[in-house]
């Protein structure tokens, strides 16, 4: 199997683990406060991170990483979780699935920014037009959406584009599973004082649902699905890898209809199919 084949193997596993994220978010939320949620999920998969790092021995990364894990911090570990925990209060997660489709532009721009790549016009091309039908979609659901909701939601995806980016960059030189747990670490002790600060005064109310959402963005959404994602992106290319998030929605609005009963209106189908026919003509443009 050559890179290229393994990246995109390994891209796909995480796509389809982070697709649980949002739906699990939402279910999370009920119970838990948005800084609570984000700081609490970010302790736990930093705990696991450290205890992996341990038992496996890994060297300290150099001095001059130390800024790119911190980058990496800000968007995937504290700033897409909070910022979608917040904007799941005023949309559902099924409308935000949809935002979904413009990860893989924010992080093609910042693949360039800051991988070097240079994709053929003709990619740009197709990641513009399924951007565009993703913005259009969401402006046109003024029944479902929230203008507070969509834009924290623009903000996660600009923060969350960043952090893959930068995290792929260091991967090709730490590897996947190891940049997302030094990010962690690095995060670590502004998340556990927050998750004190913020911890709910009773437990009683927390539904089980609500303990297997938290559960889940942190084992699965924080960590196990980043192993596969930053894996995935260093080996296939940044820009070409990242239009695998495109099909993200599409696990994403299954699981909200399946798991939290949410409405899938037939627009949000078609968009989203059209958007997977975007994701495949950037990928022949992709190099």
């Amino acid at each position: 199997m050559n890179r290229a084949t393994a990246g995109w193997g390994s891209g796909l596993l995480g796509v389809i683990i982070f697709s649980g994220s949002l739906p699990a978010t939402r279910i999370a939320v009920g119970g838990f406060s948005p800084l609570f949620l984000t700081s609490a999920r970010a302790t736990v998969a930093a705990l696991l991170g450290a205890a992996l790092l341990l038992a496996l021995r890994q060297t300290r990364p150099a001095r001059r990483d130390l800024l790119s894990l911190v980058v990496v911090a800000c968007g995937v570990v504290v700033g897409f979780p909070l910022l979608t925990a917040l904007a799941l209060r005023h949309i559902t997660a099924a409308h935000s699935v949809v935002f979904v489709g413009l990860l893989p532009l924010s992080t093609a721009i910042f693949g360039v920014v800051r991988g070097g790549e240079r994709p053929k016009p003709a990619f740009w091309l197709f990641s513009l037009t399924g951007a565009l039908a993703v913005a259009g979609f969401a402006f046109a659901q003024s029944g479902l959406a929230s203008l507070k909701g969509d834009c924290l939601m623009l903000a996660a995806i600009a923060l969350c584009g960043l952090g893959y980016a930068e995290g792929a960059v260091l991967s090709r030189r730490l590897g996947g599973w190891q940049v997302i747990s030094w990010a962690l670490l690095v995060s670590l002790p502004v998340m556990a004082a927050i998750a004190l600060m913020t911890a709910p005064s009773g437990w009683t109310g927390v539904t089980t649902a609500e303990w297997l959402g938290l559960a889940y963005v942190s084992v699965f959404s924080m960590l196990v699905g980043f192993v596969f994602w930053y894996r995935g992106l260093a080996l296939g290319g940044i820009a070409g890898v990242g239009q695998l998030q495109l099909l993200q929605p599409f696990f994403g609005l299954a699981l909200a209809g399946l798991l939290l009963g949410e409405p899938v209106a037939p627009s949000m189908i078609l968009v989203t199919a059209f958007v997977v026919f975007c994701v495949f003509g950037a990928r022949r443009f992709a190099r």
